[in-house]
């Protein structure tokens, strides 16, 4: 079966909301008639033993159901605004520490070095790094609301007991989720499991109550009647709430089961290299994957790359398929091959309790093993070509892969390029990067790096006095020569590394950096396609509304051929040089998916301003998943007309995908 493409997982993601969402109302529903029925059977010699139904309409019936309703969505909102915060929220919830950019530690720093390569070849902002220090187990998650607000949480049990190999495909593994849409889906998960749990939890409060009461009071007939009432009323109320866990945990884990499934399968497709992934699970069966030190393993299980917790009945509530389940998914054989390297470091004993059913406290699917199987870390690379980083693309007979294809992918040469750029940078560079003031100073940078020594004294004057957002000289000096060497392919790159520092900004500090980024942009009064792109690029990621989810406007193109009329005009004069009735051809072809065959309706643009291009985009990001591809597509035509893509026609693809959420790997050969 093809593997879906990111369209269509994004496409998938939005439906399970939907029926997450349905399914969510169901269960308030049936949890309200269910507590209802408590009610009526309480109150019966009040109403005289009229029918149930009849009750339901009465004020008994609906001053019940209204207060089951209220408390459910209460309980939902209370935990929904907490998240609010996105994936560092989440991250904190379970106690995690943020890891420092500029980390000494090896362990940390191996981590950092595959997220960012892997970042660089997606095309997304590297997510933020946290670190669970008192778990031992081996599991890791993503959260966040978009790709350019995700954060990876690790445990310390994955980064010090996986070889490079194993933690990278775990890494390919939540990758995945942040281009699938999970994310989102997994953190609206949580809340609406609270609004069911509510229920159980005031069933068991009154529980509490009633026997801690009972024994005050246990000579008072009446007060015993009234607190034997309420112990079983939150006897009922604690098994109706906790039968709709039961059923939310059941909805969750058949969500997440198949998209572990698809993960696993995007981690090879990522790594090239099954025995990563593979070895990273059969790990987790020596050594298990729980949460140990937080109260929240169970809320997160869907989340996880393995069972943060020991599931009760867990053929049907396990967030994940079994290990070896999961492993012969991955590739058939690969598990009597895991085996077989475990046969030859391990003696007979722990090789039959690791491969048997059994399964002691706090391990998953096999027994505990006490030694690595693996030995000494296995590096994927070691050397590689110095040679420059191009930004052509491949001639079109080289490759006949739609660019749409690409988007969400790794490709192989998109990894060697963020392997040799890494390489390619300076310590010092790299380093700045990391801290607010030096990524401050690199989007200064990106901006005056071809501009002389005078015009750049000029513009700096524009900026605030100020001890963060004001030049810095001496870090400029040491940001700038590294541009100019390497050129526009590290422009992008550099940005992405320095993503993590700036979402460090607090809110009024975003919005300073981007009215100083606009300051200089303004300077000559004249707005560049790669000036127009940085701005769009901070505004989408730092502006106030960065971690907003776009919601589908529209389901088809008539509402956004003016939209697309702008975009396709600037993109046919940008793929070709040639003379106006070229110009016009390629435009048509562009538009012919879109449009009748004459476009008489829709005619090429003579002008289309820098302003004109943003509206556009915004309004096209309003499209549904699957219709963007073709849009994607239409621009990758344009620009692949004539087999070569420039630097800014480079740069303009890079603004198309990023103001319409789609991540776009480099363009190399």
């Amino acid at each position: 079966m093809a593997h879906p493409g990111f369209f269509q997982r994004q496409a998938s993601a939005r439906r399970n909301t939907s029926l997450l969402v349905f399914l969510f109302l169901t269960a308030v529903v049936l949890i309200t008639l269910a507590v209802c029925l408590v009610g009526y059977f309480v109150t019966r010699s009040e109403t005289t033993g009229q029918p149930f139904h009849h009750w339901l309409a009465s004020s008994h019936g609906l001053t019940t159901a209204s207060a089951v309703i209220l408390l459910i969505f209460i309980g939902s909102m209370i935990r929904w605004a907490d998240l609010a915060g996105g994936g560092s929220r989440v991250a904190k919830m379970v106690g995690a520490r943020p890891i420092d950019p500029d980390t000494r530690d090896s362990d940390e720093r191996v981590l950092r070095n595959i997220v960012e390569e892997m970042a660089i070849a997606s095309g997304v902002p590297v997510p933020e790094l946290y670190i669970m220090d008192n778990e031992t187990g081996i599991n890791a998650f993503v959260a966040g609301y978009t790709p350019g607000s995700a954060v990876m949480v690790v445990t310390h049990g994955a980064i010090t007991q996986l070889t490079r190999d194993e933690l990278q495909g775990v890494v390919g593994h939540e990758f995945s989720h942040i281009f699938n849409g999970d994310m989102r889906l997994n953190v609206r998960l949580i809340a609406l499991l609270a609004g069911i749990l509510m229920i159980g939890q005031i069933g068991s409060f009154l529980l509490r109550t009633a026997f801690y009461s009972g024994g005050r009071t246990s000579g008072r007939n009446k007060d015993g009647r009234a607190q034997a009432a309420f112990g079983i009323v939150g006897i009922a109320l604690f098994i109706i709430g906790y039968v709709g866990v039961f059923f939310g945990r059941l909805i969750q884990a058949a969500v997440s089961r198949q998209r572990e499934t698809l993960a696993d399968a995007s981690s090879v497709q990522f790594t090239r290299n099954p025995d990563g992934i593979g070895g990273a699970l059969f790990k987790i069966g020596l050594k298990g994957s729980y949460l140990d030190t937080t109260g929240h393993a169970s809320n997160m299980n869907h989340m996880c790359f393995g069972e943060a917790t020991h599931m009760k009945l867990a053929s049907l509530l396990a967030s994940h398929p079994p290990i070896e389940q999961r492993i012969n998914a991955i590739q058939p054989g690969l598990m009597a091959r895991l085996k077989s390297r475990l046969r030859d470091t391990e003696t007979g004993d722990d090789l039959r309790s690791a491969t048997t059913g059994a399964q002691p406290s706090g391990v998953s699917s096999f027994a505990s093993a006490a030694t690595d199987i693996y030995g000494t870390v296995s590096g994927r690379r070691t050397s590689l070509s110095g040679s420059a980083i191009a930004t052509h693309a491949p001639t079109p007979t080289a490759s006949t892969k739609k660019l749409s294809e690409r988007v969400g992918t790794i490709s192989p040469e998109g990894e060697d390029f963020a392997v040799r750029l890494l390489q390619r940078l300076p310590s010092t560079f790299r380093g700045l990067l990391y801290t607010r003031a030096g990524a401050i100073q690199l989007c200064y940078a990106l901006l005056l790096s071809d501009l002389n020594q005078k015009e750049r004294a000029e513009q700096l004057a524009l900026l605030p006095a100020h001890s963060l957002f004001g030049p810095q000289p001496e870090l400029l000096a040491k940001l700038i020569p590294t541009l100019q060497k390497i050129g526009e392919a590290v422009r992008f790159p550099a940005l992405e590394l320095a993503m993590p520092a700036l979402r460090k900004l607090d809110p009024e500090e975003r919005a300073e950096l981007i009215r100083c980024v606009r300051a200089l942009v303004n300077a000559d009064n004249r707005v560049t396609l790669f000036e127009l792109t940085l701005t769009s690029f901070l505004s989408r990621h730092l502006g106030a509304d960065s971690a907003r989810v776009i919601p589908v406007r529209y389901r088809s193109y008539k509402a956004v051929m003016p939209a697309l009329q702008k975009l396709l005009s600037l993109m046919a004069r940008a793929g070709s040089d040639s003379a106006q009735e070229k110009v016009n051809t390629l435009y048509r072809e562009a538009m012919a998916g879109f449009a009748s065959c004459d476009n008489s309706d829709h005619p090429i643009l003579p002008k289309v301003s820098m302003r004109e291009l943003q509206g556009a985009l915004k309004e096209l990001n309003g499209l549904s998943a699957l219709l963007k591809p073709a849009v994607i597509d239409a621009c990758g035509h344009c620009i692949t007309y004539d087999g070569v893509i420039d630097p800014r026609e480079y740069e303009l693809m890079r603004l198309v995908a990023d103001q319409m959420d789609c991540p776009m790997p480099p363009m190399v050969v």
